[in-house]
């Protein structure tokens, strides 16, 4: 059976949310999307998890269910804000539990350390080694996955307030570590250039702090397994069903490239180390993006793919192909109506970038935007990259491709040329 998982999502009690986040909107865009399997998100709030309780009922597999029948998994997300090493360290950790009487002795060890009502995604003080420990002495299959690993503030590998690998961050607990999230600045194949990380499975989530379909599963899982949570710590400690990860471009992620958002500055990782990343404008340090920190890093040469590696591919959400190519918002009255003839016609959005025939495209939209979804599926699509908290940009505008003098070329995903 094919499980298409999104496995990390925030509530409406999380910071920078959207307020209109409930159950019924987050199954509702979810199939729309073509996600049958959502984390919960924010398990450690407790109004949420109120919610979650009256809405979703267990059967035993692990995996809730809603009324109406769709899955879901429990999920939270914790923030480490410690000092190691005499570093300052912030590490955003994945948590997934079985059922709620694991929540509430996992939120009954966290009240022990602080509190869980003021925010979806609560901040404590202790190490990444403490979370460990106290999780595994609740329940040996809470899951502990760090969250967008590569994210340069709030990721394990952070350039700013991270580690160098898992042993460091985790130490002694580090074989309990079974997987690493990616995260949207970064895709498998930047990962496996590290021989470090290929113990790991590399999972992939939207993060989505809404439930629009493009932010909603813009990266996601798909497993080839039973609906059970035994079958997916199988898939995430094995990767015994897993089989592919759909990938925002890392381009397209808010801190792929080293910058300078106050001063509008972007710069591959040549270039910063040419300036030894010192903004050339305010002589402030740059945020050091995710593309150089895996340089950093690395220890293999561009386009290595280990043994047993997960496929990827990469995509842009449909709403953002649609509003490229007709020059309108994703959330535009055109966008939207170009869209749901796409999803009428094909069912769900991933049928439509990953499925539908080009010719029945063009009898349901516009050539335009037809051609557009194809180079999306073929990986044709140019970007201007994302840097210090600035999303990247894909370029659909012909003649803005042609006049652009920065495009990368991305060898490594085999796109000497874009047009």
């Amino acid at each position: 059976m094919k499980l298409i998982a999104d496995l990390q999502i925030h509530s409406r009690f999380s910071r920078a949310t959207s307020p209109s986040i409930n159950l019924a909107n987050l199954e509702k865009y979810s199939k729309l999307k073509g996600i049958n399997l959502l984390g919960t998100g924010d398990f450690t709030h407790p109004k949420w998890l109120a919610e979650l309780k009256s809405e979703l009922k267990e059967d035993g597999s692990g995996i809730l269910t809603s009324s109406s029948g769709f899955h879901f998994v429990l999920q939270g997300e914790i923030s480490n804000i410690y000092t190691q090493d005499g570093k300052g360290r912030r590490v955003h950790n994945l948590l997934l539990a079985r059922n709620f009487e694991i929540v509430e002795q996992i939120n009954a060890a966290l009240l022990k350390k602080g509190r869980l009502d003021y925010d979806g995604r609560p901040m404590f003080g202790f190490s990444c080694v403490e979370l460990v420990e106290m999780m595994k002495e609740i329940d040996d299959d809470i899951e502990i996955i760090p969250a967008h690993a590569w994210t340069p503030w709030y990721g394990i590998f952070g350039s700013m307030t991270g580690f160098d690998s898992v042993e460091e961050c985790f130490k002694e607990y580090a074989h309990k570590i079974h997987a690493i999230e990616t995260g949207l600045s970064s895709d498998p194949a930047m990962n496996w250039r590290l021989s470090k990380l290929d113990k790991y499975t590399l999972l992939s989530s939207s993060d989505a702090h809404s439930f629009w379909p493009w932010r909603l599963g813009r990266e996601a899982n798909i497993f080839d397994t039973e609906w059970s949570y035994d079958d997916l710590l199988q898939a995430i400690r094995n990767k015994k069903g897993f089989a592919e990860t759909i990938e925002m471009w890392p381009h397209e992620g808010k801190y792929h490239y080293t910058g300078h958002r106050n001063c509008d500055v972007c710069l591959s990782p040549k270039e910063s180390l040419k300036i030894k990343n010192i903004c050339p404008k305010c002589r402030k340090p740059l945020t050091v993006g995710v593309a150089q920190r895996v340089e950093q890093l690395a220890d293999r040469k561009e386009g290595f793919v280990p043994e047993n590696a997960v496929p990827f591919r990469n995509l842009i959400p449909l709403s953002e192909v649609i509003a490229g190519t007709i020059g309108e918002r994703v959330e535009s009255r055109k966008t939207w109506e170009e869209y749901h003839k796409l999803i009428k016609e094909f069912g769900n959005e991933f049928n439509v970038v990953l499925e539908a025939e080009e010719n029945k495209l063009k009898k349901t939209t516009s050539e335009k935007i037809a051609e557009n979804i194809i180079k999306n599926r073929n990986q044709k699509i140019p970007f201007k990259p994302g840097y210090d908290g600035v999303y990247g940009i894909p370029i659909f505008d012909e003649k803005e491709i042609k006049e652009e003098k920065t495009l990368p070329k991305i060898k490594q995903y085999g796109l000497d040329e874009f047009i």
